[in-house]
């Protein structure tokens, strides 16, 4: 049975058996399952992408900032209250920490930036995590990955529509499943990450909890130079048409990322090169 068959028997109102499980069984990834991406008007959707692409090489620009780009340099006739829905849509929030823009639970638990002058010596000994906005030819999704700090591996990954935590647990535990449990975990403080469901998870699998300072981006830099590489070598030179494609085209990426791309960081030689060496190592 192939892929695409296999992703036909999903039944995602199925009375006895979860999302997840019917995917263990079927052995393929909640990732590839076809989700709709979400629409907006092609204003808003030009207009998130020319946010994404400044916050590139300015992810400081909150705001207001990002408005007097749109319409002094770009000529947009925008105003503040439409960029800062768009922020808000694309999960700008969570991934660059503004005051008063910031969405977290109100029963969430904050915790100290653990990596400042770590050293970072072998494969699970940090994770970094976060989501980022998806742009397609029509409409847009999200995604979610889990990096090892290490390596630079790109240890799990998955595609929504919509940005849970649940979503957010479930490709944790999928990725501890897998690799084993690290022992520092680092995040941004958005909801997800702060909810108890997230923070309970983590605390079950015995990990150490770390989280980027507010308005700190850089302190999640490893994953947030991923979803730069992705973006420019794969997302805007292929824009997907539709979830199954934008999940294909994000798979070879990860597949080439992982076991071809050199990275000069790591010595020149690919992530999964260096994470399964130090691990039979030691």
């Amino acid at each position: 049975m192939s892929t695409t068959e296999k992703r036909q028997k999903v039944v995602k109102s199925h009375p006895g058996l979860s999302l997840e499980r019917q995917c263990e069984l079927l052995e393929i990834h909640r990732s590839g399952l076809y989700y709709k991406p979400k629409g907006e008007s092609a204003l808003n959707l030009e207009l998130m992408k020319k946010i994404d692409l400044q916050l590139f090489d300015h992810p400081h620009y909150g705001v207001e900032r990002m408005t007097d780009y749109l319409k002094l340099d770009l000529g947009y006739h925008i105003n503040k209250k439409r960029v800062r829905r768009l922020y808000k849509l694309m999960g700008i929030q969570t991934i660059y920490p503004k005051p008063k823009t910031t969405i977290r639970d109100k029963t969430s638990y904050i915790y100290p930036y653990l990596l400042r002058g770590l050293e970072i010596d072998h494969p699970n000994h940090v994770w970094q995590t976060d989501i980022t906005y998806i742009p397609m030819f029509r409409g847009f999704m999200y995604m979610a990955a889990i990096i090892d700090v290490y390596s630079r591996k790109i240890l799990n990954w998955s595609i929504s529509n919509s940005m849970s935590k649940e979503w957010c647990v479930e490709l944790l535990n999928d990725t501890v499943k897998q690799f084993g449990a690290p022992e520092i975990h680092n995040s941004d403080q958005g909801s997800q990450y702060t909810s108890d469901l997230y923070i309970d998870t983590l605390k079950n699998h015995k990990i150490k909890i770390s989280m980027d300072g507010r308005g700190r981006a850089l302190d999640n830099i490893y994953i947030e130079r991923f979803w730069r590489t992705l973006k420019q070598e794969k997302i805007y030179l292929n824009p997907a048409n539709g979830g199954l494609e934008l999940y294909q085209n994000v798979r070879e990426y990860i597949e080439f990322y992982n076991k071809k791309r050199r990275h000069t960081s790591i010595g020149k030689i690919p992530p999964d090169e260096l994470f399964y060496q130090k691990a039979m190592a030691s």
